[in-house]
């Protein structure tokens, strides 16, 4: 299993879990169980339950699936001539990790490792973004899109609802944990649908955050959206593209066509 041991991110991803859960508590035992509308707490309960569920898996799968490391010190002299290489076909190798790295493939210091197709080191799955698992990291800023504007209309609904007829039965640590849950789903509803626009432009373009940042020439074939879209999430259309648990089918990985 793949888990990257660095304090600062392990603290992020629980501070990640927390949050989440709590939005799960107040949700569930602060607005809708007590509302008394037997309908419109099941619905809306069953709906932010699983997009929570969702979220945390998608967490899970982001943060514990390995995301294109370069195997650690191949750049030995034995297996680049088991390579084969042809006449003026030569190799980058990366001098941190001694390691022959393939195109598109960037060192992460955090890692210690060259990440193929890495988009950029995130504290929040204590990973790197990279090749196989994109599709996750995707899935879990999504999720918690959709978490977090579900969160604010149901908090907003609640205050509307207490305007409205009396606010004498909010306590003040109600109130506090209200408005609390409002200011986490504002702010991570900001957050997270400016990067889901970010890693979608990213997909589609085929350009990764850190090529775009260093403003890399591109050495690589250009491809349609909709091919670069199947290369991240699977290449059949389906709700599996939606699903935390279904690995997408990647192809082959790019060969050692570069120079040192």
């Amino acid at each position: 299993m793949w888990f990257i041991r660095d304090g600062c991110g392990i603290v992020f991803a629980i501070v990640t879990w927390f949050l989440v859960l709590y939005a799960e508590f107040v949700v569930l035992f602060v607005m809708l169980i007590p509302s008394g509308d037997y309908m419109y707490s099941a619905i809306n309960g069953i709906v932010f339950s699983v997009l929570v569920f969702l979220a945390l898996a998608s967490h899970c799968r982001a943060m514990l699936t390995d995301p294109g490391a370069v195997p650690k010190g191949n750049a030995t002299k034995e297996f680049i001539e088991s390579l084969q290489l042809t006449s003026g076909q030569v190799l980058y190798s990366c001098p941190k990790c001694c390691s022959i790295k393939p195109d598109r493939a960037h060192h992460c210091r955090i890692c210690k490792r060259c990440i193929r197709k890495m988009d950029h080191h995130c504290p929040w799955i204590n990973n790197c973004v990279g090749e196989k698992n994109q599709k996750y990291f995707v899935l879990f800023i999504m999720y918690v899109a959709l978490i977090s504007l579900h969160a604010l209309i149901l908090v907003g609904f609640h205050f509307l609802h207490c305007f409205e007829e009396d606010c004498s039965s909010f306590s003040p640590t109600t109130m506090t944990l209200l408005i609390f849950l409002g200011l986490e789903a504002l702010l991570f509803l900001i957050f997270t649908s400016a990067m889901f626009r970010i890693q979608m432009l990213s997909i589609c373009t085929d350009e990764t955050g850190i090529e775009q940042l260093k403003k890399e020439d591109r050495r690589w074939a250009k491809k349609t959206t909709w091919v670069n879209l199947k290369a991240v999430f699977g290449h059949r259309f389906s709700l599996g593209w939606a699903s935390p648990f279904v690995m997408p089918n990647q192809g082959k990985a790019d060969g050692y066509q570069h120079v040192i």
